[in-house]
């Protein structure tokens, strides 16, 4: 109830700051060769000329329907951003908790989305089912927001199993070891996903994050490459350049709403993690950034001390961008509140020239808000989300069946070459097959 309380506090304020404060809604001057886009004011899809571009721009209709906003949410991202974070639960999902151990003995929690109804217990999905299953990342103070049920509640419509993961002592999960988890540290969700990947290996496997979350799943695409064993994924919201929003700041109220929430709940382990670090100085932090060094970077022990650029090395999440292998689609609006000016906040040049990763741009949408008509409808940015994967898969299948086809197009010219050559009595194989080098891989980066 201390949290609801102190996070309502601050919701008028943050309104009126809001209305006083108008950002400029001009797109950036970021149309290039490399750049496809469709003639519409409302979204710009900004990425690198490819077949997979080329197919999603007719395929994903839910990318032009953010048009029609109500003159509330245009006037207010702030107040879009709050309702996505402090508004009801939607009602039409439930969660039932599974704990998982790490090598490590910590503990992290996931929580599965099932329909009202079977929220005493879920139900075990035989391991040959081929049921999608959709990964969420809450943001980085682990809280399980309004976003976050209506995206699980709208992947159950859609035919997916869906899972939010949870880190080590954040949403009610307990605090087993004396270690918290760096901003950037994948390999808490890595344990998880071989897990999930242990119990279905048939099913695909997708990941969706939001706002600061968003850095953890960079992160680990980044380290793992074609190994992440996941289809697509999609962040909403994301802030890419961590350390320099560490050290500019957000605006000081979302900064101090954020702030108090994060001291609230790490209070409750002060006796624990107090062998470890400075909780006085922790909990006494002022901004966003000495907090995170506090916790992370001054340790009581000089052994595991570092230096703030040196946490940011180890811990950006675009320190091994260029190793994702997988779609990657970044929905990102305008106005948002908390990330910044889009031309020093949105890495431009990351999406013109990586065939791997998609921006769609929107004019209106707050953080993590994109609330189209009322606070009960859908969002816009879940719904593009899943449209994107759909027709990622699409297309893939698509390249497949075309590459079969090539496939025994050519076997069939061979059997009928061999046949009129009686006289050739070895058989000789082409060193470059072309339908060896031109696979699904390439052909959606061409």
């Amino acid at each position: 109830m201390l949290e609801w309380a102190a996070s309502l506090g601050t919701l008028f304020l943050i309104v009126l700051w809001s209305y006083k404060k108008r950002f400029n809604l001009n797109f950036p001057a970021v149309v290039s060769a490399k750049t496809v886009e469709e003639p519409r004011e409302d979204y710009k899809l900004i990425c690198k000329p490819s077949a997979l571009a080329n197919y999603l721009l007719r395929q994903c209709r839910t990318f032009c329907g953010f048009s029609n906003v109500t003159w509330l949410w245009r006037t207010f991202p702030s107040l879009q951003t709050v309702v996505g974070v402090l508004g009801p639960v939607d009602k039409g999902v439930h969660f039932v908790r599974e704990y998982l151990q790490l090598t490590d003995d910590g503990l992290i929690a996931l929580d599965w989305a099932v329909k009202p109804g079977h929220h005493q217990r879920r139900r075990r999905t035989s391991s040959n089912s081929t049921v999608p299953i959709l990964l969420v990342i809450p943001n980085s103070f682990g809280k399980i927001t309004r976003n976050i049920s209506k995206m699980c509640h709208l992947a159950l419509t859609h035919g997916y199993q869906a899972v939010v993961f949870n880190r080590r002592c954040q949403n009610g999960c307990p605090l087993s070891t004396a270690k918290l988890q760096p901003y950037g540290d994948p390999n808490d969700l890595r344990e998880a996903i071989r897990y999930i990947r242990h119990c279905q290996p048939s099913s695909q496997l997708f990941a969706a994050a939001e706002g600061t979350g968003a850095g953890l799943l960079l992160s680990y695409l980044g380290e793992c490459g074609s190994s992440s064993y996941i289809t697509a994924a999609g962040c909403i919201s994301p802030l890419f350049r961590l350390q320099d929003w560490f050290e500019a700041g957000c605006p000081w109220l979302w900064q101090s709403a954020l702030l108090l929430y994060q001291k609230m709940y790490l209070s409750r382990y002060a006796t624990a993690l107090g062998h470890l670090i400075n909780t006085e100085r922790l909990l006494g932090s002022r901004t966003l950034k000495e907090f995170e060094e506090t916790l992370f970077c001054q340790p009581k022990t000089s052994n595991n001390s570092m230096t703030w650029d040196s946490y940011w090395e180890r811990n950006d999440p675009l320190r091994d961008i260029d190793e994702v292998a997988i779609p990657v689609l970044c929905i990102c609006s305008q106005d948002d509140p908390i990330r910044g000016e889009p031309q020093s906040t949105i890495p431009f040049e990351l999406f013109e020239t990586n065939p791997h990763f998609f921006l769609l741009m929107s004019r209106y949408g707050g953080h993590c808000g994109f609330i189209k008509e009322d606070v009960s409808s859908t969002m816009w940015s879940h719904s593009a989300l899943l449209d994107f994967f759909k027709s990622t898969v699409d297309f893939f299948a698509m390249e497949e069946r075309l590459k079969g086809l090539s496939r025994r197009k050519g076997t069939i010219s061979i059997n009928r070459t061999l046949q009129d050559r009686a006289s050739c009595r070895k058989e000789q194989s082409c060193p470059h097959n072309i339908h060896e080098i031109y696979n699904w891989q390439r052909s959606y980066t061409r």
